[in-house]
Order: C-alpha cells, then structure tokens, then sequence
C-alpha cells in the first residue's frame, strides 16, 4: 500500500505546533506562575524593593506570608530604588518595624540606588550593609505639578470645574497654582519633611539636628553614608545576609531564601506600575505627559523615573 506522503508532512508540522506550544505555555508559567522554592532551616528572607515605589501591597503581602515562618530566621531587605511615593513608602517601613517588634532581625542591603523613600524603608532596619559606590541618601519631600494650560490654549480646549471651596482643586493642571496654594502645598511638604527626619533619627540613633543637616536632598555615596551614620557597614547582599543570620544567632551555614515573583501582568513586564482602573491608553499617556506620579508627595530622588 503506497503511503500518502501528505500524511507525513501533516504529521510533521503538527508535532512542531505541538511543541510550539508547550514551549510557550512554559515560558508563561515561567513568568506568571506561582513556583516558590522551598524555604529550608536557617533561612534568610530576601525581600526586594525595586523601582519606584508606588505600592506597598506586594511586598507587605510577601513579607506577612513568611514572618512567622519558624525556619525563617532573619529578613534581608535589598533595596535598589530612587525612592518613591511617600505612603506606600511609610506603609513598608511600619511593617518593617513590626516584624521587628514581634522578634525578627530585619537587615537592609543597597543595591546601585537606595535614595529617598528607599532610604526612609531602610530607616526601619537594625542595620543598614552598602556597596561603596551605592547611590543613597536624598532625604527630603518634592511634589511635582503640570501646568498645561499653553497646551490646552493651542488645542482650543476649555477647562472648568464646580467646587465646594477655594483650594478644592489645588494643583489642577489647566491653570497656573496661585501663592496662597504654594503657601499651602508648602506646608504640607514641611510637614512630611519633619516625618522623614525623624524617622532616620529614629532608626540610626542620631539626634535630629544632625539629620537635618545631613538631610537637605544632597546624594551621598555608600562610603561616605557609613561615615556620616546613615550605614552601618561597607558590603553587599552576602555580607548582610550573614550579619542577618549572626543577628539572629545562627550557628553555622546561613541558606538565602528568595521567594519567586508570580501573578505578573504584561504592563509589570513593560516596568509599569499602573494602576488597575487604568486602560493601557492611559498609563502610557500619563508616563509619556509625566503625569503618573504628579500631585502626589514624594520621596523620591529626581532625574531617575
């Protein structure tokens, strides 16, 4: 019986789709999958801050899951951000603290950048571990606004609003701010400011006039961050992984545990952080106009979104 050489061909093309596929749905379990590593005894937790931080959500979420944990004896937070939102900044350092109060050695470890609000997070810590070379400090507040109103002129668009009161919409972006808002927004900043001061006088033991004169927005390198009493010691994440588990008093070999990322969206692909009731119109329009992070008090060390 002569053989249909079509069928081959067929058979052929169809084993490669099928494999086609599987290559792809491991590449999208790999990404969006939930596969944690098993956390052995003598552990170490690594928590990363990454980017700007504008949610605290995953990494309290992460952090609650493993606190308790009994073969998790230390927490390593490794931060690698020019800072960000104040919230959400404010939220990590509180869970931070904490953990720290329920027991737990919390260590801080700096990556190439850990500026303002990443600063404020690692306040928190019991002891702060930089590379020489780290970016740190740039403690302060900024709040950024737009002024569209040329643009809007030139697009002949009228804006309007109806309001309860005089200041109910400081920082629209179709008109000039007026000085009594400056004034305004001013003393919020201040007020925030003073947070932040006495946050790092708080966690590195220094007297608050000397942070305020460490804290003026000015960068200092991780050398000069151990000298001046924002750190604590020259290292990277190994060094402060074994201060982590000496802290906790771990006898012999320290196992670092870092729990995998899961759930990622397409846009946390794309390094976004947008928000759930924005289409992606509106998040790449907002990052390419810089209205993403406009309006909002900010820990964060410009020149790096």
């Amino acid at each position: 019986m002569k053989k249909n050489p079509w069928l081959l061909v067929l058979t052929i093309i169809g084993v490669f789709i099928v494999l086609g596929f599987a290559a792809i749905g491991a590449a999208i379990y790999t990404a969006f999958g939930d596969h944690n590593p098993q956390v052995t005894g003598n552990s170490v937790l690594v928590l990363d801050v990454k980017g700007i931080i504008t949610d605290s959500r995953p990494f309290i979420k992460t952090l609650d899951k493993y606190k308790d944990d009994k073969d998790i004896k230390a927490i390593v937070v490794r931060l690698d951000s020019p800072g960000g939102v104040v919230g959400p900044s404010q939220e990590i350092y509180d869970a931070i603290l904490k953990v720290r109060r329920d027991g737990k050695h919390v260590v801080a470890s700096f990556g190439s950048l850990a500026a303002s609000g990443a600063y404020y997070i690692a306040a928190a810590c019991e002891k702060i571990v930089t590379e020489p070379g780290t970016i740190t400090g740039s403690i302060g507040v900024i709040m950024e606004f737009v002024n569209l109103s040329n643009l809007y002129n030139w697009a002949k668009v009228d804006r309007y609003v109806v309001k309860s009161g005089p200041y109910k919409d400081i920082g629209a972006e179709f008109r000039p701010m007026t000085a009594p808002e400056k004034a305004i927004i001013q003393g919020m900043i201040d007020n925030v400011y003073g947070q932040f001061k006495r946050a790092v006088a708080k966690g590195r033991g220094l007297k608050l006039d000397v942070v305020g004169q460490l804290a003026d927005g000015r960068i200092y390198s991780g050398e000069q961050a151990v000298k001046n009493g924002l750190a604590d010691q020259i290292g990277g994440l190994a060094e402060a992984v074994d201060e982590a588990g000496r802290l906790a008093g771990v006898k012999g070999k320290v196992e670092m545990f870092v729990p995998s990322l899961k759930h990622k969206r397409i846009w946390d692909l794309l390094g976004g952080d947008r928000d759930d009731d924005d289409d992606l119109f509106g998040y790449f329009s907002k990052k390419l106009l810089g209205l993403d992070l406009a309006g909002k008090p900010l820990f964060l060390m410009t020149g790096l979104r």
